[in-house]
């Protein structure tokens, strides 16, 4: 995928309440945690990881400060998606010293001149932007925020297509996390019902129109190829909107069958070392560590939130987050990560395409994956 005011009020004060978790930093009380997720190793303890991986965001310039011919973007998806993800591993653990820089860091976009930085374009990567003001409200109570990030959520479903979604559908399966993701947040900070509608319908519609019989997805329409970043946003997505999807939502079973059918084959595309290849079915290719990320936190949520067989899909998540954290430089950067990538035509493009170390669409997943070990 490619990586394409308000008034200037003082600095949030985070309010304390808010913010205890019911999710310690030395056990999980959940019932669907079984033994798979306890007795980690030190090295990959999620709450550790997680610290490291927040730490490591936290002091990154935005792509407009450090690329000027890219400034008019504004903040981009990766950096927003790694935003979310530090934001919520910063609630779980309790660390207010984290979260207060954290949320110090949006101030900034919150008036006049940053809030140019907001890109309203009509498109998926932009419009996902409104999940970060929407998890520091869920977090701090800001209505700024809360405002910012719904009228990105509506402004999504402003139009539709024939099919009754958003009519920024592009039918690329990476939509299927930026779409999902604005909605949901938007649904848990209203719990107005119409964006968590808006969300598994949208799901229900690509599940239907671009998943292949073996449970995976091409990365689009016209480009027939499992790669895996692209499955992985598929995942991902799904496990965001199934964390919060009523068990009485009419689109709750097709988007459980959809899911339960590509882990069922995810399962037996795992390497030996615990990842997934940048195309999943092609043994030649490498393994990838984004798209690896992103299995491991669907299936890491799928058993926490009782969607998956614990027995089956426990082992299966421990032994990524275990393969992912050793693929860890010593600064918390992810090795092995395939830069953004638009659809490709050859097996050889996904294949070729270049590696990177410390990634944004790698370090966003493994925050997500230590967040939903810590939930």
């Amino acid at each position: 995928m490619g990586t394409e005011a308000f008034p200037c009020i003082p600095l949030m004060k985070l309010r304390t309440s808010l913010m205890l978790c019911t999710a310690s930093l030395l056990s999980f009380a959940h019932a669907g945690d079984g033994p798979w997720f306890r007795d980690l190793p030190e090295s990959a303890d999620p709450a550790a990881v997680g610290k490291r991986l927040a730490e490591n965001f936290l002091p990154r310039k935005f792509r407009y400060e450090t690329n000027p011919a890219k400034a008019h973007l504004g903040v981009i998806y990766p950096e927003v998606i790694t935003w979310y993800g530090a934001l919520d591993v910063a609630s779980l653990t309790e660390d207010k010293e984290l979260l207060g820089r954290l949320t110090e860091k949006f101030e900034p976009l919150l008036g006049e001149e940053g809030n140019k930085r907001v890109n309203r374009s009509a498109h998926v990567d932009y419009r996902v932007f409104g999940a970060v003001p929407l998890e520091i409200d869920r977090i701090d109570g800001d209505k700024r925020c809360r405002e910012l990030g719904l009228e990105l959520a509506d402004a999504q479903w402003q139009t539709t297509n024939e099919q009754g979604i958003t009519s920024e559908a592009r039918y690329w399966i990476d939509d299927m996390y930026m779409i999902p993701l604005v909605q949901v947040q938007a649904y848990r900070a209203t719990k107005d019902r119409k964006y968590i509608d808006r969300a598994a319908r949208a799901l229900c519609v690509y599940l239907d129109r671009l998943q292949e019989e073996n449970g995976l997805f091409h990365h689009g329409e016209n480009a027939p190829f499992f790669w895996g970043r692209g499955n992985g946003w598929m995942a991902a997505g799904a496990a965001e909107v199934l964390r919060d999807l009523p068990a009485d939502h009419p689109d709750r079973d097709a988007v459980l069958k959809g899911t339960r059918r590509m882990m069922a084959t995810l399962k037996e595309l795992q390497t030996d070392d615990g990842l997934w290849r940048q195309l999943l079915d092609k043994p030649e290719s490498w393994p990838e560590t984004s798209g690896s990320a992103m299995f491991a936190f669907a299936m890491v949520s799928g058993v926490k939130d009782g969607w998956l067989d614990g027995e089956i899909y426990g082992p299966v998540a421990r032994k990524a987050w275990l393969a992912l954290t050793s693929m860890l430089d010593g600064d918390g950067n992810l090795r092995e990560v395939c830069i953004g990538t638009d659809k490709g035509f050859s097996v050889e493009y996904y294949i070729e395409r270049p590696r990177a170390t410390g990634d944004l669409h790698g370090q966003a997943p493994m925050l997500w994956t230590a967040a939903a070990l810590l939930r």
